[in-house]
């Protein structure tokens, strides 16, 4: 009877995990997570005070990137709470409800960031295309209605995630294999039918999977304009607008793809491998992107030098 007790009530609370078998370094391993988190948030909020507050930014290629600077934030926002507290008090317990808020925010965020990643290779294509007709297609008008439809669609795509696992049921695992809930991770802890968990859940990685073929066509598309350029100096010049976004798509798509391959095709692979990868995937994209667009897109560069000299004085 006990036991027909527990299995109808179910499990309310989650196991998450860190580093397994380096429990012992986990208060040593928050230390750079910590510093991580900060420069993430300090670096993506720069970046969006800027863009807000300064004129000669208010063009559509700094709006597209205060929008996944904006996306950046949310990502590192919804991850921080279980990651600092599994590595720098080991208190792994989280309520059901908790996770599944949580998996739904970074899966929102995930998804938004995915698509303004697209939105902004369609960007450049125009930029490069079509050059004299760029502020005419692209006004702020359409561009703020863009990532209005755009953070609307991915809102509603993620949505139903916490409600079809709130109606599964949680046995006996209860243990994840992260430091934050994913949707996959969690429904495969359920002692229910989760087909319906499955399918919808890779509909939603299909169309992530699209977007990146998506922006691959678009750069095949710019590169064969860029071919078209005569002069070697004025192919660089082009090639040279698309490396801050370029170097977005790899440091938010690699450790994807990567843990993704790790799942499928090495499923003996270590455990740890797999942790480390799937924390960078939350932790290298926000602390990244507003590095690589400081230091590569000189007007925001100029911005943040000026601001730096201002104080200064």
């Amino acid at each position: 009877m006990s036991v027909f007790n527990i299995s109808e009530e179910g499990i309310s609370t989650f196991f998450l995990i860190g580093i397994p078998g380096a429990e012992h370094v986990h208060l040593w391993v928050s230390i750079p997570i910590c510093f991580m988190y900060l420069v993430a948030i300090l670096g993506n909020g720069t970046i969006l005070f800027f863009i807000k507050t300064e004129n000669s930014l208010h063009e559509p290629m700094y709006y597209f990137l205060s929008m996944l600077a904006f996306s950046d934030l949310g990502l590192s926002i919804s991850s921080l709470p279980t990651m600092l507290r599994v590595f720098l008090f080991n208190a792994t317990g989280i309520s059901t409800d908790a996770c599944f808020a949580q998996e739904f925010f970074i899966h929102g965020f995930s998804a938004m960031e995915s698509v303004v990643l697209l939105v902004m290779a369609i960007d450049r294509y125009i930029a490069i295309c079509n050059p004299l007709r760029y502020t005419s297609i692209l006004t702020s008008d359409r561009v703020f209605k863009t990532g209005f439809a755009f953070a609307t669609l991915c809102i509603l795509l993620v949505l139903p995630f916490p409600f079809i696992l709130k109606r599964l049921k949680f046995c006996k695992k209860s243990i994840l294999s992260h430091s934050y809930c994913l949707h996959q991770d969690v429904m495969k802890l359920a002692c229910s039918d989760n087909r319906i968990n499955i399918i919808y859940g890779f509909f939603v990685a299909l169309l992530s999977l699209l977007n990146l073929m998506f922006i691959s066509v678009s750069y095949v598309l710019i590169l064969k304009i860029v071919l078209g350029i005569t002069s070697h100096k004025g192919r660089l010049k082009v090639l040279n607008t698309c490396i801050s976004h370029i170097c977005a798509v790899f440091i938010f798509y690699v450790p994807i793809i990567t843990l993704a391959a790790l799942h499928r095709f090495a499923k003996n692979a270590s455990p740890v491998i797999r942790v480390l990868i799937a924390d960078l995937f939350l932790l290298v994209p926000p602390l990244m992107n507003p590095i690589v667009y400081s230091v590569k897109s000189q007007q925001i560069r100029n911005v943040i030098l000026a601001k730096l000299c201002e104080k200064q004085h």
